[in-house]
């Protein structure tokens, strides 16, 4: 099977790529199991100073893959830039915690001595998405490969390019051949890959429909799987909020990547006295955004990462307006590119309220108080994070058991963290990403018991 990497801007072609045959997936599916038994047996301090040399390739070679990245999906050059560098902290935070984390637990019982190990439990599959195709990657990579596990990764088919960079940065920083592998296959292969016996784990970030199918797989063959999947974040404004800075938090949050994040705010639901001059203040902000080729370096705007993608957005917009959203601004789409979108008064049943928007779209919503504005942000299938703005923090924190989320942020965008757990609830998934917690996700603890 033949594979086309199309720049989302002018509609070139910026790659080419040819799938494994059958035989070739079998043979790295195999060195990955066979390489295991000997990289799980490599000093954590060695497997340490691997990480912090691909922590070093990836800041070394900031422009390169900024613009592959930039090239495949359309995301402005500054944003891929902080991109790459973002992965390089993943990489050296866990080259540093790596050791504290998996450091044997001492518990007290009846047995002369009783304990925990973490030990490796062998390859990891990935599933990885398109709208962060190097940073998805490497906070699954960091901590699997410290662990002592091997890796291998499916990535999104308009982003092999980026794919390849990745594999390139392991083995730029001397990692063993086959501790890292990227597989070139269509995502028809999945169940041959999970039910390999190198296989021992699946993790995917993706779409609520790809995560359902890869777990029916993955349980099939009773492989543990982790799963990050859309979001549609509640960004709620309380009356007593500083609107200007919670404004400028909101423009981030909504138009950072062109909307294309699980984790991007995309429900603003706002105290009703508070409303007409949040709208008015974020509509300017709005306004003043600069949309050009994402290789400009002013470009704060760039396409969506596929015209369907855009499609797809302009008719959850349109549908939201046959069922009574007012257009505030933008609503025109062209090719890739969707202009920024504001829709007001949107309610439970539209599109915009009900299903995830990947896209810069803002959804605004009224709410009577505090209670009711944390009433309308569990109206969703989701749960990956809310946002509170609010100068009365104490109150903000005391609320937080009001939503079922994964994340709670108080006056800040909801975002990923090498040092804080990641992860939702209900249709956003399950399991956790980063901190300690993303690396016990794929480990083996061992209970030791000595009479």
């Amino acid at each position: 099977m033949e594979f086309k990497s199309i720049n989302p801007y002018n509609g070139q072609e910026v790659g080419h790529y040819t799938s494994h045959s059958q035989s070739e997936l079998t043979s790295k599916l195999d060195k990955a199991g066979k390489v295991f038994h000997s990289w799980r047996n490599v000093s954590l301090s060695e497997r340490a100073n691997l990480m912090m040399k691909a922590g070093k390739v990836l800041k070394d070679n900031v422009e390169e893959y900024a613009k592959m990245i930039t090239l495949e999906m359309g995301k402005p050059i500054k944003e891929s830039r902080a991109e790459v560098n973002k992965c390089a902290w993943v990489c050296e935070y866990y080259a540093t915690n790596a050791e504290q984390f998996l450091k044997d637990e001492i518990i007290e019982t009846d047995a002369q001595k009783s304990l925990v190990k973490h030990e490796p439990i062998g390859c990891v599959f990935a599933v990885m998405p398109w709208n962060f195709p190097f940073w998805q990657v490497f906070r699954y990579a960091a901590p699997t490969l410290m662990a002592g596990n091997t890796g291998v990764l499916k990535h999104a088919a308009n982003v092999f390019g980026c794919a390849e960079k990745i594999e390139e940065v392991f083995t730029k920083a001397g990692f063993p051949e086959g501790v890292f592998q990227n597989l070139i296959v269509h995502h028809d292969q999945s169940e041959k890959i999970i039910s390999h016996p190198s296989v021992k784990a699946v993790t995917l970030t993706g779409s609520e429909r790809a995560g359902s199918a890869v777990a029916a797989l993955a349980g099939k063959y009773l492989k543990k799987s982790l799963l990050e999947l859309g979001g549609s974040n509640a960004f709620i404004v309380w009356e007593d909020a500083d609107l200007d800075q919670a404004v400028k938090t909101a423009v981030s949050a909504r138009m950072m990547n062109c909307g294309q994040s699980c984790i991007a705010a995309k429900r603003f639901i706002l105290i009703e006295s508070i409303y007409d001059e949040f709208v008015s203040k974020f509509t300017k902000a709005i306004t003043e955004l600069k949309s050009a080729d994402p290789m400009n370096e002013e470009t704060e705007i760039g396409t969506l990462a596929r015209k369907d993608l855009a499609d797809e957005l302009h008719e959850q917009i349109q549908k939201s307006l046959d069922l009574g959203a007012k257009l505030i601004h933008g609503g025109k789409q062209k090719e890739c590119y969707h202009e920024p979108t504001i829709l007001g008064d949107v309610k439970p049943g539209m599109p915009a309220f009900d299903e995830e928007t990947f896209g810069p779209l803002a959804a605004m919503i009224k709410a009577k108080d505090e209670i009711d504005a944390f009433r309308l942000s569990e109206l969703s299938a989701y749960g990956l994070g809310v946002t509170v703005c609010t100068t009365n923090i104490e109150k903000a924190l005391s609320m937080s058991n009001q939503v079922s989320d994964g994340a709670y942020f108080i006056n800040e965008f909801v975002k990923s963290d090498p040092r804080l757990p990641f992860g939702g609830t209900k249709k956003s998934g399950y399991g956790r990403e980063l901190a300690k917690d993303g690396m016990m996700e794929f480990i083996n603890r061992k209970t030791i018991y000595i009479k």
